[in-house]
């Protein structure tokens, strides 16, 4: 990223403020959940939930794309490394959910029903306190099949 860039050469990016820029990082996991709210009856969270109240559970082959915002830093000409993002996806969130059952087995999902909204709320709360001073979280997109997906900005 920036490679071949000259600060010294560009005013935009050579003065005293620099340009705030968005970044992204794309990871994957696989995990089994069932849609379903233990106290209503097994007919009520079918009518509702469909497929994905099934007892025996379901999986799916998640895309979470993790956005961050920050101000482009001189020396390196990142707003954060890459890196650095994927090892805190790595370490909080996907080493968390990869091959689990959401339901049973995430701590930070107990008690909720792990539907793809509340995924990435739960996704957005495991990595916000965990960034680099001056970077900011702008959006969590959780892709639980190419035609389902969910983003959540926070709030």
């Amino acid at each position: 990223m920036g490679a071949g860039l000259s600060l010294s050469g560009n005013s935009s990016l050579s003065g005293s403020k620099m340009p705030v820029v968005q970044i992204t990082r794309l990871v994957h996991f696989s995990a089994a959940h069932r849609l379903y709210r233990p106290d209503w009856s097994e007919e009520r969270n079918t009518q509702v939930f469909g497929d994905c109240a099934n007892p025996n559970w379901h999986g799916h082959n998640y895309e979470l794309e993790v956005t961050v915002e920050g101000s482009v830093e001189a020396e390196t000409g990142f707003v954060m490394d890459l890196s650095q993002l994927k090892a805190l996806l790595d370490q909080r969130v996907v080493s968390e959910v990869d091959h689990k059952n959401l339901n049973l087995e995430v701590s930070w999902l107990q008690g909720t029903n792990p539907s793809t909204e509340n995924v990435a709320v739960g996704i957005w709360e495991q990595i916000v306190g965990d960034l680099p001073e001056g970077v900011r979280l702008t959006k969590v997109l959780l892709r639980e099949t190419p035609r389902n997906w969910v983003e959540y900005t926070g709030g």
